[in-house]
């Protein structure tokens, strides 16, 4: 296998195709003269698959929040939460890299089919060439995806004789409009689905398949569907200069069919079924799947080795614990998640309630422990904020750590808490941390054991909400195929079956419920903040502040709790929870695309800009 194998692929410009040894320059005429680099050029296409948990993308949006003020991920996030960027410094952008990696596509694609075959290894490179061809396909079409969730309309350049843009001044290329780049996405996926295969073998598994393809075609389409690209006003005005309109001007309600058929179409594959090995235990059900390497509901994944780094970055701070504590959710995300009655925390009879505390047991990621003093705002949540987002008095491996986490303030007056230590910068300061991917199995204290993770591109999970979603637009009024399909993924941690509050009978009602239910089961997984787009809520969900939790209150907070000894650990969980403000975020209607680079627009006068830049 060459795919996963410590190649190390390097980003060069496209004439130096691939690093092979250093001193050692090699050409692409180089490479698609011999087999073994041209699968090392394959290999370098995946790695160009984009990784936006790396990227930080859950920071950007209303999840968390990333509180390393000194590090650049930090100060990216905090400059778009503000809305202060700009088309010359858009830290989610990637036009010029995209646009490297769809060069090199393009002349894989044109050139795989001449690469010389030993003799010997014949029969065998007449299976894997045309798949490296469909695979590289594949990788160009996502590439493609990324391009048109950010900006829309794109130049769509499919031949190794593309003007390559990075590189041409006054190359004189225009936008293509946004469905056409849809349908062609669409077309290749549909085109390369038979020639992928249904499933990979144990030592291909990573590669693209038919499933991996016809998931990207499903995702495509309902982004096409979605409010953002289906006759959102806002953009009727923006056209190439000799006319042509790059964004539809109407309404197509036949979108929302065609994206659900496309994700029936994945379902009817039977090739895949919800990760589902602790039925009994829904909180583990659920967290499993994401320090686990899982081929059940995954259906394409980007490949990580055997790291601890995110382990590192995530765990609280304190002693036992010894993590990093990098993003702080955000008390937006926590009141997101459900009763397990299936209630909105906001709705009459949900049962929940902002005072006094319960005892009783949670799971610690290696078994159930008893646990006192938990506020109530925890009890009875949907199991998915238990695997998801650690809380006060919350456990984790309790046998090694021997306590809970603590994030309200407490000691001497230093804030010695497992959210934030004195003078340690980059700590959680604001009273949770992202529990979500962790694995049980390491102990960062001991430093024993590791984590074996994949980061997730398409779950079965996702094809079943785009299906609900879609019908649910399509039909006006939900039906069973509706329910069905969100009932699924609730009944995977023993959440409550809709409909259960009359406004889930209407569209309107059940729009927010599956909105709400891709907000949960995707949480960190970097779906949210193309979702508030595509869905056109930035400005109702992002323009506004955020809150924490009231983990560094005042010494006069501290007096009035009426505790006596205010460095206390009781005097700080006195004033704890009470949400508090740590941003004021700016959403504007410009921001539902990203500006088309100014550079771009430097080089070449027929690139039209986005709206509102």
């Amino acid at each position: 296998m060459f795919l996963f194998c410590g190649i190390l692929l390097v980003t060069g410009s496209c004439k130096k195709y691939l690093d092979v040894v250093p001193d050692e320059y090699v050409t692409d005429d180089d490479v698609f003269k011999n087999i073994n680099l041209t699968e090392q050029a394959l290999a370098r296409l995946y790695n160009a698959l984009p990784d936006e948990m790396a990227n930080d993308a859950m920071a950007y949006t209303d999840e968390c929040y990333h509180h390393w003020t000194d590090n650049g991920g930090a100060i990216d996030a905090y400059k778009f939460n503000l809305g202060t960027w700009s088309p010359t410094d858009n830290p989610l952008g990637n036009w010029s890299g995209r646009y490297q990696d769809i060069r090199r596509a393009n002349i894989f694609i044109d050139r795989i089919g001449n690469v010389p075959i030993p003799l010997d290894r014949s029969d065998y490179y007449k299976t894997w060439v045309p798949r490296y061809k469909a695979e590289a396909r594949f990788l160009r079409a996502m590439f493609y995806f990324e391009l048109f969730k950010r900006f829309g309309a794109v130049p769509l350049l499919t031949s190794a004789a593309s003007i390559d843009l990075n590189e041409a001044a006054n190359s004189n290329i225009e936008r293509n409009a946004a469905d056409e780049i849809v349908s062609f996405i669409v077309s290749e996926c549909d085109d390369i689905a038979q020639q992928l295969p249904a499933n990979q073998e144990a030592s291909q598994i990573g590669r693209a398949t038919r499933g991996a393809a016809l998931a990207l075609k499903a995702r495509t389409l309902v982004y096409a569907a979605s409010p953002l690209f289906n006759g959102n006003k806002l953009y009727a005005g923006i056209q190439n200069k000799d006319g042509k309109h790059l964004f539809a001007e109407n309404y197509d309600r036949e979108k929302w069919k065609r994206a659900a058929d496309a994700a029936m179409d994945v379902i009817k594959l039977g090739t895949y079924s919800l990760y589902s090995p602790f039925p009994d235990n829904p909180v583990q059900n659920y967290a499993a799947q994401f320090y686990n390497r899982d081929y059940t509901e995954s259906i394409f994944q980007r490949m990580k080795g055997n790291s601890t780094g995110i382990d590192g970055d995530l765990l609280p701070n304190g002693a036992p614990f010894k993590g990093n504590g990098k993003f702080t959710p955000l008390q937006e995300l926590v009141d997101s998640y459900e009763m397990n009655n299936g209630y909105p925390i906001s709705e009459s009879g949900s049962t929940y309630e902002t005072s006094g505390t319960w005892n009783g047991q949670l799971w610690d990621g290696l078994k159930y422990q008893t646990v006192s003093n938990i506020s109530n705002m925890y009890k009875n949540r949907d199991p998915r904020f238990y695997a998801s987002i650690y809380f006060q008095y919350d456990v984790w491996r309790y046998d090694a750590t021997k306590r809970p986490t603590k994030f309200a303030f407490w000691g001497d007056g230093n804030g010695k808490t497992d959210g934030w230590a004195n003078g340690k910068s980059g700590t959680n300061p604001w009273g949770y941390n992202i529990r979500k991917f962790l694995s049980p199995e390491y102990d960062r204290n001991a430093n024993t054991g590791t984590a074996k993770r994949n980061s997730p591109v398409f779950r079965l999970a996702e094809i079943y909400l785009i299906y609900a979603e879609a019908m649910n637009e399509y039909l006006g009024t939900p039906d069973q195929q509706v329910y069905e399909y969100i009932n699924k993924v609730r009944d995977r941690v023993k959440m409550p079956a809709l409909p259960i509050l009359a406004a889930d009978r209407t569209q309107e009602g059940m729009r927010k419920r599956i909105q709400n239910e891709n907000r949960v089961e995707f949480t960190f997984e970097t779906h949210r903040i193309w979702d508030i787009r595509r869905w056109l809520i930035g400005t109702t969900v992002e323009n506004s502040p955020v809150h924490v939790l009231n983990a560094k209150p005042s010494v006069a907070e501290l007096t009035a709790s009426g505790v006596a000894n205010v460095n206390s650990e009781e005097a700080g969980v006195a004033v704890f929870y009470k949400p508090v403000v740590i941003q004021n975020r700016v959403f504007q209607q410009k921001h539902y695309l990203m500006p088309v680079p100014q550079s771009e627009i430097d080089k070449d006068h027929n690139l039209i800009q986005n709206y509102g830049w």
